[in-house]
């Protein structure tokens, strides 16, 4: 794929002052076989002056383009890379016909095209953000330029095509979406295939969810959760904001083979469709799936109604959806303790990502951000994450009450239009007599974690807690205090909470009674920062942990063992130790998996050393063994099933899962679903256990695109040289792979238990991997940089190697950007294991 021009922010504020884009009209013909489809594009604009500007567009033949009726000649209609020029234009109203050929993606990227492999059935869909509009249809690609747009679609028969607006299918076979409020040309959405389809109403609006017909079962089991989830938070929404929903209808569309967890098109947002279950899951993975249709609904007002100006700005769109995603399933749903999921998975994301090289404010100033490239950088867990628990802050500072008064506000002004951040700090400021702006400052635009560190001291009926903070940011903290119940010497019991700022000024009161055996500063994880605890809590902690009684606290103490295990402060055998003693009595789920997970990938696999690992996986055996006796009584499948789960990634000899594989259920349950299969399968591979004859019967029995994955999976894992070279050459030579097939072939591919054998594939990741990031462009490249590089190989040589690549080659900007934030990582393990 032949690199695109980006768009620079320069040429876009030059754009956006020439040009005022009323009106596209889109012609789509998706009949025209496997590899091309037809866009016709009528674009009707006004130009406030004369002068020269430029439309982007991507095509695989660009047959004829027209300006005000006059076709333009041949010289004319040559592409500087990805832009028409168009000079000379007078001041008044354009209209603008472009006729061209566009190729389908395999990448997740523009219109992306999937044959089902259950079925043979084909679907096509778009992901247009951030500039992947000009691969679908031509267009003024910028958020500032909103439009109202008019598709038609011709789709093979048996067909449905979906989009922004309500879709009716008309007397000649085509099918025409109703037209479009104002919205950024990123938002234009189009899913089209034989659909099927549950439909609804809710309060007078046309609701649907959509899949593959192969998964077809298994959302109609959960269409009933997945629409209550939906009007559950629809409802909420409307008692927040005093905006209406502002689109025509609500399609939720789960399709195949997408890169993000979702995307917030107006009136259709698409999901992955790894959230459509086709097999056990745990309470939290359907909490996870509740949060994303809440986050995605809440950018139909914060991203879709008022967009950005500019890339800067991503993080008003995703921190807002972020947090209010998570606050709002907590207030209208079932899932009532979803900040526990938030602090200890989604906040741990922040918190690594702020501390790399790469870190950013999470509002960056614009010249930061001087193009798409560079912009599409800045979709990391400070965006997401640390934007959000910012968020939470503001509300815990400034109150819901004025914080929504001062959303609300901001959605009035700028309704169907575009904001800044200093729109959205003025929208705030006239809700409130607090100093927001300064707030902002402190908050917003500067980088990195601060750090608290507690420190008690006490005398005869009275303590104190001072908390010293390293980082420049106020905050306000909710303190947890906690004794040893005299009852019951191994549990902890609330004594009181109380709130304190950070600096404390003045210095702090002492508090009256016996010093705490636990104090916890954030216990209600309300600000983002790493805290230190004093020397007796500490203890208590390693000791006790279990023993915390509310989750949230325990999430918050857990994520404190975390930071001081990556930082040096704590060995990693203290960590797994702490595991061992106190996983097997905790009942969130959350944090049973985000512990393990932590354990297992990083402590076991990266930050102890190879000599060390045998023993690590013995503990952790040994741990996920106790949680599945304890749950033999049936009562906790999901907690069962998260510890079969670890076992079975953590065995060191194959004979017991063998044993369940063979028998397909483990003693007791589950029964082996496909997931736990091809779990079961790549573990074997893994360990030599199994061989491509019995990666093929399993296909046979799951040929679902699941199931092509699970295989490529295997077949990389497996410890054979010529498996691997044939995995190495799938990802880096012939570019046959789709985006999900090469990240399966890629996460089978490197092992811990393999480092000697894939050792020469060090050396040539770093040119292959440029050299395909180069060809097949930012989705596969962020696929390379995360799931393809050698992240077992902790070695100063390789960590070398690395640099070099970064100061001597010139990968692309998204390679670039994951290759710092894998070296970053290389060199924390290194330090850890030097610790």
């Amino acid at each position: 794929m032949a690199p695109m021009s980006v768009l620079t922010r320069d040429e876009a504020q030059t754009r956006a002052k020439l040009l005022d884009v009323h009106r596209y009209q889109i012609e789509l013909d998706l009949t025209r076989g496997d590899e091309i489809f037809d866009s016709r594009t009528v674009i009707r604009f006004t130009t406030r002056a004369d002068g020269d500007t430029f439309v982007e567009l991507k095509p695989a033949e660009l047959r004829s383009v027209t300006l005000d009726g006059h076709p333009l000649g041949p010289d004319t209609l040559s592409l500087d890379e990805n832009r028409l020029p168009l000079k000379d234009l007078t001041a008044g109203e354009h209209e603008l016909r472009i006729d061209t050929t566009m190729r389908y993606s395999r990448t997740g990227e523009g219109m992306h095209r999937f044959t089902d492999p259950t079925d043979g059935e084909t679907y096509v869909y778009t992901q247009l953000f951030m500039d992947d509009v000009q691969r679908v249809f031509a267009a003024f690609d910028q958020p500032d330029l909103k439009a109202v747009f008019e598709l038609t679609v011709t789709a093979p028969e048996g067909w449905t095509v979906l989009a922004n607006g309500i879709t009716e299918r008309q007397d000649d076979g085509s099918w025409r979406a109703a037209a479009t409020p104002l919205i950024s040309t990123y938002l234009v959405a189009v899913a089209a295939g034989p659909w099927h389809s549950v439909r609804t109403e809710h309060r007078g609006l046309p609701f649907g969810i959509h899949c593959r017909r192969s998964l077809a079962p298994h959302l109609d089991t959960d269409a009933d959760e997945i629409l209550d989830i939906t009007r559950a938070c629809f409802d909420r929404y409307h008692e927040k904001f005093e905006e209406p929903y502002p689109f025509d209808s609500y399609d939720q569309a789960f399709v195949p083979e997408f890169n993000a967890g979702a995307m917030e098109n107006p009136g259709l947002v698409t999901f992955r469709d790894e959230f459509v279950y086709r097999s056990a899951v745990t309470d939290t993975e359907r909490q996870t799936r509740a949060m994303v249709i809440a986050h995605e609904m809440a950018h139909m007002w914060f991203g879709d109604l008022v967009t950005l100006r500019w890339w800067d700005d991503i993080w008003l769109n995703e921190s807002f959806a972020e947090y209010m995603g998570y606050q709002t399933l907590t207030e209208a749903t079932r899932f009532t303790d979803t900040w526990t999921d938030f602090g200890i998975v989604r906040k741990a994301w922040g918190y690594d990502a702020d501390q790399r090289p790469s870190t950013h404010p999470v509002a960056p100033d614009p010249e930061a951000v001087p193009d798409t490239a560079s912009a599409m950088l800045n979709f990391d867990g400070i965006s997401y994450a640390k934007g959000a628990s910012a968020l939470r802050q503001l509300v815990a500072w400034l109150g819901e009450k004025d914080f929504l008064a001062g959303i609300n506000t901001h959605f009035a002004r700028h309704r169907f239009a575009n904001a800044t951040l200093a729109d959205f700090i003025e929208s705030l400021a006239a809700a409130t007599e607090r100093d927001v702006h300064a707030w902002a400052d402190s908050w917003l635009r500067t980088t990195g974690v601060d750090t608290l560190t507690a420190s008690v001291t006490d005398r005869p009926g009275e303590w104190t807690l001072t908390l010293d903070r390293a980082g420049s940011r106020p905050h306000r903290v909710t303190v947890g205090v906690y004794d040893r119940d005299l009852n019951d010497s191994r549990a902890l019991l609330l004594r009181e909470r109380y709130e304190t700022d950070v600096p404390q000024q003045p210095a702090p009161e002492p508090r009256t009674g016996p010093r705490p055996a636990l104090v916890v500063p954030n216990d209600l994880d309300l600000t983002y920062a790493k805290i230190r605890l004093d020397e007796v809590s500490s203890r208590t902690a390693l000791r006790g942990i279990s023993d915390v009684p509310d989750a949230l606290t325990r999430a918050v103490l857990w994520n404190t063992l975390r930071d001081m295990v990556r930082d040096g402060d704590l060995a990693p055998a203290a960590y797994l130790e702490t595991a061992r003693a106190h996983l097997p009595e905790e009942t969130d789920l959350a944090v049973v998996q985000g512990v393990l997970g932590f354990a297992a990938a990083q402590v076991a696999n990266r930050y102890l050393a190879a000599h060390e690992r045998p023993a690590a996986l013995a503990t952790l055996t040994s741990l996920c063994r106790d949680l599945i006796r304890r749950t033999e009584d049936g009562d906790h499948p999901g907690l069962r099933l998260i510890a079969v789960r670890h076992l079975i990634d953590v065995a060191a000899q194959p004979d017991t899962i063998s044993a369940w594989f063979s028998e397909g259920t483990v003693p007791g349950g589950p029964e082996l679903d496909p997931e736990l299969r091809w779990r079961i399968l790549g573990r074997l591979a893994v360990l030599g256990a199994i061989d491509d004859a019995v990666i093929d019967t399993e296909l046979v029995q799951d040929p679902s695109a699941t199931g092509q994955e699970g295989a490529a999976r295997c077949r990389a894992a497996l410890p054979d040289p010529v498996a691997k070279r044939a995995a190495w050459d799938a990802m880096f030579t012939t570019d046959d792979l789709s985006n999900y097939l090469f990240t399966a072939t890629a996460q089978g591919f490197w092992q811990p238990e393999q480092t000697d054998l894939v050792r020469q594939y060090v050396d040539l990741y770093w040119t292959d991997a440029t050299a395909v990031a180069a060809r097949r462009g930012p989705a596969i490249a962020e696929a390379a940089g995360r799931w393809a590089f050698p992240a077992y190989a902790i070695t100063p040589e390789t960590l070398h190697a690395g640099e070099q690549c970064l100061t001597e080659t010139t990968p692309t900007p998204a390679l670039r950007r994951k290759l710092t934030d894998q070296l970053d990582d290389l060199a924390r393990a290194l330090r850890v294991r030097e610790a």
